[in-house]
């Protein structure tokens, strides 16, 4: 039986066997499932096509959240990407557009669009996003469904040494996690080595320690939509800083040792509660108050 608790044995027996990441998680999941490998990749196939075209609708999206929040912001970013000369986007059409699709996944999810939670709602426009970077600069179809599983056994350490909940860890145990999922995928995808997926991983996690989670009227829509493509453009990075050769000097268990702590240091009001950071601003409650017809300002 293949079994790992934290990354670094995921990386050694990865590195021991001379196998991409992906084939540790599926060879541990063939396993705990007792079902075929062409089963389990079968569903993953699924699970990226219902990320594929939540992308495809998130980028043209018109359409409004219930709220009124959000809606629209993925195209407006996707067209501002394709300009020009002195108006081309500061980060470049490929990084603005990961951006786009991971905003409108985020959209999609807010008008109760089908999306997958990766590892969260919350937090389900990073992962899909970085992918369809990779996609677009040429990744297979097969490489893309097989970097979910790295992204998966990644999102499995996190989950069982830390919190992937922003209840229990703020949004660094959501969107910090995602953008660390997505940065260990994208290296692989562009074939980095084991220890390469470790040090992204750390790099990315390390950047958003700490990040509160505070949405306003205690909907996944502000500032969550927009954060996730923040999170995807720091994943990235992440993915390069790694195939660069820059290496994290806190271990990656360790900075997900510290993830989990601070989560838990963390007060109830900045984890997920609405009552703390943006969710209690003057405009927050206005917007509050607009919804349900309460709160009040402090």
């Amino acid at each position: 039986m293949i079994n790992f608790n934290n990354l670094a044995e995921l990386i050694y027996i990865a590195r021991e066997k001379s196998l991409p990441i992906h084939e540790i998680v599926i060879a541990r999941e063939m396993h705990t499932s007792l079902r075929s490998r062409e089963s389990i990749i079968k569903e993953m196939q699924g699970s990226w096509a219902v990320m594929r075209e939540s992308i495809a609708r998130g980028l043209d999206n018109r359409e409004k959240s219930l709220s009124g929040l959000t809606g629209g912001d993925a195209r407006r970013l996707r067209l501002y990407g394709s300009r020009k000369g002195t108006e081309a986007p500061y980060l470049g059409e490929a990084a603005i557009l990961a951006a786009a699709a991971a905003v409108g996944v985020n959209e999609v999810n807010a008008v109760m669009g089908r999306i997958v939670a990766c590892p969260t709602a919350g937090s389900c426009g990073i992962v899909p996003a970085a992918l369809y970077a990779a996609r677009q600069r040429g990744a297979s179809e097969e490489d893309l469904v097989l970097s979910l599983f790295t992204a998966a056994g990644i999102g499995m350490v996190i989950d069982q040494n830390a919190s992937i909940a922003g209840a229990s860890g703020g949004c660094q145990a959501e969107c910090g996690t995602a953008a660390g999922m997505a940065a260990g995928a994208l290296v692989e995808l562009a074939g980095g080595t084991p220890d390469e997926v470790g040090e992204a991983v750390a790099l990315s996690l390390k950047n958003l320690l700490g990040l509160v989670c505070d949405p306003v009227a205690g909907l996944v829509e502000v500032p969550c939509v927009k954060r996730n493509g923040f999170a995807v453009v720091e994943a990235m990075l992440a993915a390069d800083m790694a195939l660069s050769g820059i290496k994290s000097v806190i271990p990656v268990d360790e900075v997900i040792e510290a993830m989990d702590k601070i989560g838990r240091a963390l007060p109830k009001s900045l984890r997920e509660t609405s009552q703390g950071g943006l969710a209690v601003t003057p405009t927050a409650k206005r917007i509050e108050r607009g919804l349900y017809g309460q709160g009040q300002e402090k």
